[in-house]
């Protein structure tokens, strides 16, 4: 009967720690779950650049996975430095930038290129080889991971060209995959230059002023697939953009700066003519052909 008793107490301390245990893994899971976790964070970001011009100042911005936003203001405003400095094209001066997680000024040489890697960039001027095909420009994407033998003699693998292929696709030019692209327009230069981001598989592309040398008709059509490839894919969009129509038309989200500060940050929907006279400083707004 003693034996039984000792038993009892014995027990009691270790179920006791059991509980407490579980308890604490219960609470931690549901703080886990709560804890919201952002694709890019700002936090009290400034540039100044060593002229002592401010290009951005004292930002706080939070970007989650998936959502597709225009980044609007006149020009000189910082448009440019707030997306360049997310790749680290652009170094900030004060505050934290997190990536995907990671603090971007920590990184440096192969963790730089790594990171980098995830991050589709695109620009005005396309930066495409004009004399090789659409194929073979959307192929570089994949040079950083080959070994310099098969770079220097070009020698892509079947699954990579069909890999390729299929990105030429999903922007629509696939016809033009043999095509020089110094025979193709200025459109289908920039969709190329968006089939060759996607072939790197990015969690979030990056274009400055992507559709600022297109003609009006060809400028919608692009932010179509910019907005088809950000819903199907659940990638993270983020445009500079000059014209505000097409920023409203085509993005979820709108940031206006001005002289470095943000001034509006919430729904396309909910942009008014107030919001913009803030933005642009009571300036015209600038419209797609203009």
């Amino acid at each position: 009967m003693n034996f039984s008793c000792n038993a009892h107490r014995m027990r009691t301390p270790l179920l006791q720690e059991a509980r407490l245990t579980c308890y604490n893994l219960i609470n931690e899971i549901a703080l886990r779950a709560e804890r919201v976790i952002h694709l890019i964070e700002f936090k009290n970001v400034s540039k100044t650049y060593p002229n002592g011009v401010k290009g951005l100042k004292n930002v706080n911005l939070t970007i989650d996975q998936g959502e597709f936003v225009a980044i609007i203001g006149l020009s000189g405003a910082g448009k440019s430095t707030l997306i360049r400095t997310i790749n680290r094209m652009i170094d900030i001066t004060e505050g934290q930038l997190i990536v995907d997680g990671v603090d971007v000024m920590t990184l440096h040489g192969k963790s730089m290129r790594r990171f980098r890697r995830k991050i589709g960039m695109i620009f005005q001027s396309f930066n495409l080889v004009t004399r090789s095909t659409a194929i073979k420009n959307v192929l570089t994407s994949m040079v950083p991971d080959m070994g310099f033998f098969r770079v220097l003699l070009g020698l892509f693998t079947k699954e990579q060209k069909m890999q390729a292929l299929e990105a030429l696709d999903k922007v629509g030019i696939l016809d033009k995959a043999y095509t020089r692209c110094d025979q193709l327009s200025g459109g289908q230069q920039q969709r190329v230059a968006l089939a060759r981001t996607l072939n790197q598989s990015p969690s979030i592309i990056l274009a400055d002023e992507p559709v600022a040398a297109l003609d009006p008709v060809t400028a919608h059509q692009v932010m179509s697939d910019f907005k088809r490839i950000n819903e199907e894919l659940n990638i993270s969009v983020l445009i500079n953009i000059h014209h505000v129509d097409l920023a409203l038309k085509y993005a979820t989200r709108v940031i206006g700066i001005r002289a470095g500060e943000i001034v509006y940050d919430g729904p396309s929907s909910q942009v008014t003519q107030a919001v913009l006279d803030s933005i642009y400083n009571g300036a015209s707004v600038p419209q797609a052909g203009e």
